[in-house]
């Protein structure tokens, strides 16, 4: 007996945790996924900022998912009826896995909109990859201008443009002032030069999920970091020398930050099924209809709402983590071990860390901001994190008490991060 868990994020690590416990040893647990790490990604803005080791949100596998087996990969295709995935691994060779039980636990991958020049110019934020990039391409840019005498270059180096002040798109606006002003202060020819953060939304204020209350916390501890906070706008274009505002406004800029969300893994149309909002119909057990051995969560899974008649699960971590102990609770029924249930979560609330003292959260609906809330923040993630706690715990006591280490890694090349995650694969001498 096989069940073969599509996606290693926070649905199908957590679909693989509940699977081993829930099962007999003799029953084979496969994850396929690309890399051997689960990503913690809430604290991903921290890795760009400089604040924490990549190695910290990235957990490893294999050392801590003992009794499932790691198939390294990406999935291409599934045959619904040959019960069986069509996968390539990390050398480019396709394989077969069959299955008797299928959890598609895909994830999403980054919103592109219709804006001339975004998938060129524009640095994607779902990944490792992209965050080391990032952190690379902000450090060079503040180099480069350090070795300019053109004031206008220098201007354009130092300006950094943010789209989308959810969550992520908060935290890196949030987190860049200090990150940059560390890296001029070792420039004196910087001494007096603007260091300009943006942040663009359509959305009427920052962190539009949340609080009111919470998102004006939000506001004005960006504002207060200088940080230049433009709601209801966006770009309506990019290029090599800068990006155009929807109010018509150029921007000369070499940094474009694309935080607008996401959207499912187009792994999704591969099945041919029926979908919402682009993610896979499932039912309140999170069973495929028609196949009752497929089973979808996460991001890449259209669940309804029962706490809300009619609409379906936000895309975020939370739901995706409780969503995948429920499959895994629910393909062990369907073996014959234990019994299904239907999902049904009320929101417990989030929490945002907007860098040095500050953050905004609400646990249990209960608004806080400033040091409470960074407290509860901080917490959480320790807390929410399958492992790295330690360590993660002394890069902060070690951010508050030295200064950041600041130079360029350059283990990632720009065409290796690509906005379009639907564009060809690069070939591998390229790499």
């Amino acid at each position: 007996m096989r069940v073969v868990i599509i996606g290693g994020g926070f649905a199908g690590y957590n679909t693989a945790k509940t699977l081993r416990k829930a099962l007999p040893e003799e029953t084979e647990i496969v994850l396929l996924n690309p890399t051997d790490y689960f990503l913690y990604l809430p604290l991903l803005p921290e890795v760009a900022a400089g604040i924490l080791d990549p190695r910290r949100v990235s957990v490893s596998i294999p050392a801590t998912l003992p009794g499932a087996r790691l198939a390294l990969g990406a999935a291409k295709s599934v045959d619904l009826q040959r019960k069986h995935v069509t996968y390539v691994d990390t050398e480019d060779n396709e394989h077969m896995l069959a299955y008797d039980r299928l959890v598609l636990a895909a994830g999403s991958v980054n919103k592109l909109l219709p804006i001339p020049g975004v998938a060129k110019y524009a640095h994607g934020f779902r990944g490792l990859p992209e965050a080391l990039y990032l952190r690379d391409h902000i450090t060079r840019q503040i180099e480069l201008a350090a070795s300019t005498d053109d004031p206008k270059e220098r201007d354009a180096r130092c300006t950094f443009v943010v789209v989308g002040a959810g969550y992520t798109g908060t935290e890196v606006a949030a987190q860049g002032p200090a990150f940059t002003a560390a890296l001029a202060s070792r420039h004196p020819e910087l001494a007096n030069q603007e260091i300009r953060w943006m942040l663009l939304d359509v959305a009427p204020r920052v962190l539009p999920e949340l609080d009111e209350r919470l998102g004006r916390a939000a506001g004005r501890v960006l504002r207060s970091r200088e940080v230049d906070v433009r709601m209801e706008t966006s770009i309506s274009d990019a290029d090599t020398t800068g990006v155009t505002l929807t109010t018509g406004q150029a921007v000369p800029t070499r940094t474009l930050v694309w935080c607008v969300g996401v959207r499912p893994d187009p792994l999704v149309e591969a099945f041919g099924l029926e979908t919402a909002q682009g993610r896979l119909v499932v039912d309140t057990r999170l069973t495929v209809p028609g196949h009752p051995e497929v089973f979808a969560c996460g991001d890449a899974a259209a669940v309804p709402d029962l706490t809300r008649p009619g609409k379906l699960t936000a895309m975020t971590a939370q739901h995706a983590e409780r969503q995948g102990k429920l499959a895994a609770r629910n393909v062990a029924a369907s073996l014959g071990y234990g019994t299904s249930a239907e999902y049904r979560h009320h929101d417990l609330g989030f929490v945002v860390d907007l860098g040095a003292h500050q953050a905004a959260a609400n646990p249990l609906h209960i608004p806080l901001s400033g040091l409470p809330a960074k407290a509860v923040t901080r917490a959480y993630h320790l807390l929410a994190m399958p492992g790295n706690r330690l360590r993660t715990a002394i890069d902060w006591a070690l951010e508050a008490v030295s200064k950041r280490q600041t130079v360029q890694l350059g283990l990632v090349r720009a065409k290796n991060v690509p906005l379009d995650t639907d564009a060809p694969e690069l070939p591998r001498g390229s790499r």
